[in-house]
């Protein structure tokens, strides 16, 4: 089935990744420790995850301090997610691809963990390239959670049959499969080829550059509309 929709990632997907998730993770320990009175257990969890499991631990005890804890620990990572935006670029095929996409029809929406204002900066002009943002600022729930793809299909009027999620980490991959569509890996992140095929992607490709060319070349795109170049 032609592919009418593609949901992409967006840092190691459309953009390098700088983001220090290491470096994020021992800020939101500092943060939790002013709460706690001692440095939390570390934890596999993601992130955003820790932050919810740390807050629940914090309780409603009607002090407001897991509101407060969250609400610093939140500003601790943006303040990260910004330092490393402001050091980050687009790749170089990125624009193309986008220009490309949109040429034959297909909807784009970019999904990601990272916030809005990171993404801005890392692409200032994106609101020329006809696509929906939907960063976690967007969502009431983020990837792993389909529903983080659900809301960008429903914004965009799409179905799952005609749609495509890509990224560079196996937790793209994971939640496009939970929802019920095509999924794509690109190795332009910090996960290798070999990893990402470990979890069955649909496609897979060194960048999205490349995983464009594939898609095309198996006559799985629309093809250009009169008028376009």
């Amino acid at each position: 089935m032609i592919i009418e929709t593609i949901l992409f990632d967006f840092d190691g997907t459309l953009a390098e990744l700088h983001i220090d998730f290491s470096a994020m993770k021992r800020r939101i320990a500092a943060v939790a420790a002013e709460f706690l009175g001692r440095f939390p257990d570390p934890s596999p969890l993601p992130a955003l995850e820790w932050i919810d499991a740390l807050a629940y631990e914090l309780g409603d005890g009607g002090d407001g301090r897991a509101l407060a804890f969250r609400s610093q620990a939140m500003a601790s990572i943006q303040a990260l997610e910004l330092e490393a935006a402001s050091k980050g670029n687009l790749f170089s095929f990125t624009r193309r691809v986008l220009e490309e996409l949109r040429a034959r029809g297909v909807k784009i929406a970019v999904v990601t963990r990272n916030c809005e204002k990171a993404v801005r900066t890392v692409f200032p002009d994106m609101d020329g390239y006809g696509f929906k943002l939907f960063s976690r600022d967007h969502v009431a729930r983020v990837k792993p959670d389909p529903d983080h793809l659900q809301t960008a299909l429903r914004a965009l009027n799409a179905t799952r049959r005609e749609s495509l999620m890509v990224g560079d980490h196996p937790l793209d991959i994971e939640t496009g499969k939970r929802l019920g569509v095509r999924t794509a890996g690109v190795a332009s992140g910090r996960v290798s080829l070999s990893e990402l095929e470990a979890h069955r992607p649909d496609w897979i490709a060194p960048d999205c550059a490349a995983l464009v060319h594939l898609l095309d070349a198996h006559n799985l795109l629309p093809p250009r509309r009169l008028g376009q170049r």
